[in-house]
């Protein structure tokens, strides 16, 4: 029997083991996509208990203590954090075959020193034990990213986002992890949206316009605030989509439908389609122009539980994966941009695994000398980063396209504690990596496999995304 979560924890083979430890666990962490805020970054933030760094906002342990029955007082409620966090406890310590179990154990070995297990018995231990390392200068926002290993963030930011905290950030020459904005621009595009007309009035006065009554000047609105982002380091967008869709429209048609908008009239699904494509294809073609790389994340359906979306509002634990992902409109509107030479970098993410050799299908179609992997199947997303989820997504991604520059893991987290994800993740690379060597299938050449190994933790994400790092 191997030992509980040792230092060899998910590595099967020897082969595996040395690439992990020789290799994979030495390289830094580039978190090219999260959503930490990066005022407390800059305010270098110290957490009064575990609670707050642990449980505030993270949805996934929410979820899974509303599965275990846990009264919403002690989740999200105005329970103590005492209090809840032995409800947390009391979950974990069942949380057999889920990946939170792994996610929140590693997190105590690796920030706090405990390699006991947590549940009802340990929960005042490991209370004690967290908040009280908690108070200590080394504890600080800071110094958690410090000692993570990390050399850079891009946060997710509002195209009216004032970016004053990455102003601080990077005028301070005290810290010397970068941290950059990203552009995720959904508010621009969700005409649907009830504040839809809300949000214009703030977004012009953003652009320093008085207003923004066209389409047309919704896009001069935009790409008023790219030119923004980018005189802050900006290089990457990101974008939340139902599904990629291809839906083309004329531009007076395209100004037809905004104007009805406008007017506070209600659009039909496919004019609320037809603007969206526009909308891609307009913010994609200026991506190209400032060459930043475009994610596209789809397949969810979100805030799914009406009385608690009413209770708690969005990003509380009530999506799920949707099924509608239609392949063929992603590859027509990539097709739509290449055909004129504007398609930028782009990763394509689904929280459906089933649309993961689909994806690997699509990004063969699109690929050219410019970069390599130009367009890129993301990490297993959101329900799919467990052990399970990331094999299947690079088994898939090895057999239909190029592994070895796969960009790799992200946290796509609001914790300063989940950076254990990626050594999670490399874990995971290394073992599958190891057994694809020891069963004959690759040779045991370590001068490639560590390249291999190494590019996918760290170094294809820098050279990808064009990161200012040495």
């Amino acid at each position: 029997m191997k030992a509980f979560m040792d230092k060899d924890f998910l590595l099967e083979t020897e082969t595996a083991k040395k690439l992990f430890h020789d290799y994979a666990e030495k390289t830094p962490i580039l978190d090219y996509h999260c959503h930490i805020n990066p005022k407390e970054i800059a305010e270098d933030r110290q957490f009064d208990n575990i609670t707050q760094v642990w449980l505030g906002g993270d949805h996934y342990k929410w979820r899974f203590m509303r599965s275990c029955g846990v009264d919403e007082k002690y989740i999200t409620g105005d329970a103590s954090d005492y209090e809840k966090f032995c409800k947390w406890a009391e979950c974990l310590g069942k949380a057999i075959g889920n990946p939170l179990f792994h996610w929140s154990h590693l997190e105590l070995q690796r920030y706090f020193g405990y390699n006991g297990v947590l549940n009802k018995n340990s929960a005042d231990e490991v209370w004690n034990l967290c908040n009280e390392k908690l108070h200590q200068p080394s504890m600080s926002v800071r110094n958690l990213i410090k000692q993570s290993n990390v050399t850079l963030i891009c946060t997710t930011d509002d195209p009216i986002d004032s970016l004053e905290w990455h102003k601080k950030l990077a005028a301070d020459d005290t810290f010397d992890v970068k941290v950059l904005p990203a552009w995720r621009p959904d508010k621009a595009m969700n005409i649907e949206k009830p504040d839809y007309l809300d949000y214009l009035e703030k977004l012009a006065a953003a652009a320093g316009m008085t207003e923004i009554n066209s389409f047309a000047s919704l896009k001069e609105a935009l790409k008023n605030r790219m030119a923004f982002f980018a005189s802050m380091g900006c290089n990457v967008s990101d974008h939340a989509l139902e599904y990629v869709m291809y839906y083309p429209a004329s531009d007076d048609e395209l100004e037809e439908i905004f104007l009805k908008r406008l007017n506070k009239m209600v659009l039909t699904k496919e004019e609320e389609l037809k603007f969206k494509t526009a909308f891609m294809l307009f913010v994609g073609r200026e991506y190209h122009k400032l060459d930043w790389a475009m994610q596209l994340h789809y397949g969810c359906k979100r805030d799914n539980n009406t009385l608690m979306f009413e209770k708690l509002g969005p990003d509380t634990g009530y999506d799920c994966i949707n099924n509608y992902a239609p392949s063929a409109q992603m590859a027509d509107f990539l097709n739509a941009l290449i055909v004129s030479d504007e398609l930028p970098r782009t990763v394509i993410y689904s929280l459906n695994p089933n649309d993961n050799q689909a994806i690997g299908t699509i990004l063969g179609c699109f690929q050219d000398s410019t970069a390599v992997a130009k367009i890129q199947q993301g990490s297993a997303w959101w329900f799919n980063d467990h052990k399970t989820g990331m094999q299947d997504q690079m088994i898939s991604l090895a057999n239909l396209g190029n592994l070895s520059g796969f960009v790799g893991m992200l946290t796509d987290s609001r914790s300063f504690l989940s950076y254990t994800r990626h050594e999670y993740f490399r874990r995971i690379l290394c073992n599958l990596i190891g057994n694809w060597v020891e069963s004959g299938e690759f040779p045991a050449d370590y001068d490639t496999l560590s390249e291999i190994v190494t590019d996918i933790s760290y170094n294809n994400a820098k050279r990808y995304f064009k990161f200012p790092l040495a």
